[in-house]
């Protein structure tokens, strides 16, 4: 087995340094007067890269889901904020891993996204500069979506939707701290719309060097069908999954999983899993963070139990999925195995610098089993099931369909529902849950669908207590980080 990888000498010195360049203040600051001139399109493209978040939303998605268990009194660490977040309490701190840190490095990202865009407003560039203002364009939408579902209530399909969204901010600031209002959850979804729908027919013919690192149109369709699930448009949902690949066929594109990554040695999969020559990879970025490390040794994490539960148990009647996921310490904790940590040395002779993983923002394995949720809204349960069952042949060993393949009938005797429509839901959402287990997925689906959710805490003497977060539970949305009252910002309530 792998040792647990020690903390020790990673500081990150050299990335406290590197965020003082870009941001005046931790919450959308940046003077003017830190400003490049943007008057190329050259410049305008090296912008737009980054306009994407810096940190990623890993530990708080997962750590809060039902992804993770109580290992039992003593056997883990009880870092923070994993702890904090597994018993669904607020965490003010702005370290790694933090709510504060993931929204001051999304906002970041949008800043640079305005930038981006009141250049091309006040240049005439000509039609050549349309890909990286339609990249802005999604870029925008993209992070505001992201903080809209961690720091709002989400979005009520057909209701209402008129509780706190939160800051939609459309351009660059010109003061050093600008006030924001919250508006609503329905124009925050207006204005994501709104600019992921103006941003996509841009990306036609635009060039990257290296693709998987921007809102190509593959990517952008993947964040599209997302989006529209969460909205409902189930029609628009088909039809940008579709468009992720010529004529919607998947074939050979999602991730080989019981197939060629099977054959993979554990260093090999680390690496392969997260490369930008993979079709399933279809949004890349790399994301300061020090998850991989961390959260597997965690007493609230993904340990035995919830593996058995997911991996030696069935998925629906007769077919169990499979996970190349890795044990530490006598099979206490547990890991998929699939982020690879790099070190960038700001200085090598003292040790120190930063970590970060790369992170796969959109695979086309979500792509597709979001399809596939989208006709079974639809009603279309032929081709809902056509998806699933092609995802699941590189995720069940040795896939046979008259075996393993999922059909209207496992999916109402599996889990005694009767309705058709709500059996396939539940079952797709149970393999999206195995198929993601690490990737922060399983949280998005938790709130879409409103379920409650069950954690464990055990005793000294392991005595189980279950303690839930219902559907309606304040708690279900993230603080708001204190500093941005400094803006402006309401909290949320409590």
């Amino acid at each position: 087995m792998l040792r647990k990888m020690k903390f020790n000498k990673y500081i990150t010195t050299g990335f406290a340094s590197l965020i003082l360049l870009t941001s005046c203040n931790k919450y959308l600051d940046q003077s003017p007067d830190m400003r490049t001139k943007i008057d190329d399109i050259d410049k305008v493209a090296q912008l737009v890269g980054s306009a994407y978040p810096s940190y990623n939303y890993i530990a708080m998605a997962e750590t809060v889901s039902d992804n993770v268990t109580d290992k039992g009194f003593g056997n883990g660490d009880l870092d923070e904020p994993y702890t904090r977040y597994y018993f669904w309490e607020d965490v003010e701190d702005n370290g790694n891993n933090t709510p504060t840190q993931y929204w001051n490095g999304v906002y970041e990202g949008i800043a640079a996204a305005n930038q981006a865009l009141e250049a091309i407003e006040e240049n005439d560039f000509g039609p050549e500069v349309n890909p990286y203002k339609g990249e802005a364009l999604i870029a925008r939408a993209y992070g505001h979506f992201m903080l809209a579902l961690f720091f709002a209530q989400p979005y009520n399909i057909g209701g209402d939707n008129s509780t706190p969204g939160i800051p939609y901010v459309e351009a660059p600031e010109k003061i050093a701290l600008a006030t924001y209002s919250r508006e609503t959850v329905k124009d925050t979804y207006e204005k994501i719309r709104r600019d992921l729908e103006e941003g996509l027919p841009l990306l036609a013919g635009g060039q990257w060097k290296v693709p998987k690192y921007h809102f190509t149109p593959a990517a952008a369709n993947a964040f599209a069908a997302r989006f529209y699930l969460f909205t409902g448009e189930y029609d628009k949902a088909i039809a940008a999954s579709n468009a992720v690949f010529p004529n919607g066929d998947y074939s050979g594109k999602i991730r080989p999983i019981t197939t060629t990554i099977q054959g993979y040695s554990l260093d090999q999969q680390l690496i392969e899993m997260t490369k930008a020559n993979k079709d399933y990879n279809l949004l890349l970025r790399e994301t300061y963070s020090v998850v991989q490390r961390t959260m597997p040794f965690q007493r609230y994490g993904y340990g035995q139990r919830i593996y058995n539960e997911m991996f030696n148990g069935d998925t629906f009647l007769g077919t169990k999925l499979h996970s190349r996921g890795i044990s530490y310490n006598s099979g206490r904790d547990y890991t998929i195995y699939m982020f690879n940590e790099y070190f960038y040395y700001s200085n090598v002779q003292a040790g120190i610098g930063y970590p970060y993983i790369m992170q796969p923002l959109f695979t086309s394995d979500e792509a597709l089993i979001n399809r596939a949720e989208a006709y079974v809204h639809k009603g279309d349960f032929g081709k809902a099931l056509a998806d699933v069952n092609q995802f699941l042949s590189v995720r069940v060993m040795n896939f046979n369909i008259s075996t393993h393949g999922l059909t209207i009938d496992k999916a109402v005797q599996s889990y005694g529902i009767s309705d058709p429509k709500a059996a396939l839901i539940e079952a797709i959402l149970r393999i999206k849950q195995r198929a993601f287990m690490s990737e922060g997925i399983r949280w998005m689906d938790l709130i879409r669908h409103k379920r409650t959710v069950k954690h464990i805490v055990l005793d000294a003497k392991d005595t189980e207590t279950e303690i839930e977060l219902k559907p309606t539970d304040l708690r279900r949305v993230f603080q708001i980080p204190s500093e941005a009252s400094l803006a402006g910002v309401e909290q949320n309530p409590r």
